[in-house]
């Protein structure tokens, strides 16, 4: 059984340790990222990236992928249903700076799912495949992130680990609940045990990972060789040294400072301070007072109200 913290190499590629951030649209931008390394991630993903988006040059898709130089190993998830398309979007320059991109295999979301993209593919095994090989020609190193099937009871985490490792994939990650559960309920460990029984290569659990006790939990049941962090890092990225038991202090006010720092000059006022009291708001989780705090962030319509309103609720800077 794999340790927490131990290291995880994959593709050629030598991670620090098996505990890794998740993509999460609207979340993973650079700054967070940045955020998420500095408490001890051992890789980190970009959001969700539209193949369809890169290749017409749209430049909100481009945004995504927004690297810190700092970044070294952070892998670019892309998502779409055209093999062709994916490939010419794992070889075009704007995926030059990641030596690894992920396949998104696994959105619930009905917008995505429509377009038979995401998680449709688990019930389109030939496209799917499709998919991986042809990435895997464009020399990339890569991953992909599937759901353990559709509907409960209607399980496929071990055919569909097995498609993935045939079809060229150095790594799977599998997020142990199926779609219609969403984000709901207790992960299915015995599923992600199957994939991992399954397959070579190596396999990252997904799934109701908030805390040291239930990334050690996932490990033992589930036999794979890390986990994969999602929600409990948008509440609070410190969980990063929480689980790698790591004596790194939390500051959440230096955190959303730093943030809105990086953030700021590429992403302008606007953008940064939608993004900022989203992320500020949920750093507030548990504290005494969060409601009224909450909600004058979300009543800031400037970074400098903003500032005045976390000078409230943390105290001045020094």
């Amino acid at each position: 059984m794999a340790e927490i913290g131990q290291p995880l190499a994959y593709g050629g590629i030598r991670l620090p340790n098996n505990v890794l951030l998740a993509p999460l649209a609207g979340y993973t931008d650079f700054a967070f990222r940045k955020l998420c390394y500095s408490f001890g991630a051992g890789m980190c993903f970009t959001e969700m990236v539209s193949a369809k988006g890169l290749r017409y040059n749209n430049e909100a898709t481009r945004a995504l992928l927004r690297l810190d130089p700092s970044e070294t190993r952070t892998a670019a998830q892309l998502f779409g249903s055209d093999p062709d398309v994916l490939r010419a979007a794992c070889e075009s320059e704007d995926l030059a700076p990641f030596a690894a991109i992920d396949l998104n295999m696994g959105c619930p979301v009905p917008k995505v799912f429509k377009n038979g993209e995401g998680s449709a593919l688990l019930a389109d095994f030939p496209r799917a495949s499709e998919i991986i090989s042809a990435c895997k020609r464009s020399g990339k190193v890569v991953s992909v992130k599937f759901r353990i099937g559709l509907e409960r009871g209607k399980y496929l985490a071990a055919d569909f680990a097995k498609l993935c490792e045939d079809a060229g994939a150095d790594m799977i990650a599998v997020h142990g609940r199926t779609r219609d559960c969403m984000y709901a309920g207790e992960p299915v460990y015995e599923q992600i045990a199957a994939a991992k029984a399954a397959v070579s290569i190596p396999v990252v659990a997904n799934g109701g990972v908030f805390s040291r006790a239930d990334a050690q939990k996932m490990l033992r049941e589930t036999g794979a060789d890390g986990v994969m962090v999602a929600r409990a890092a948008m509440y609070c990225p410190h969980v990063f040294a929480e689980i790698l038991g790591k004596d790194i202090p939390w500051d959440a006010r230096a955190a959303i400072d730093g943030q809105i720092a990086d953030m700021l000059p590429f992403y302008g006022e606007k953008f940064t301070l939608v993004q900022m009291r989203k992320m500020a708001a949920f750093y507030l989780r548990g504290r005494r007072g969060s409601a009224e705090a909450r909600a004058s962030l979300f009543a800031c319509n400037s970074i400098d109200a903003l500032r005045a309103a976390l000078d409230n609720i943390y105290g001045p800077r020094a």
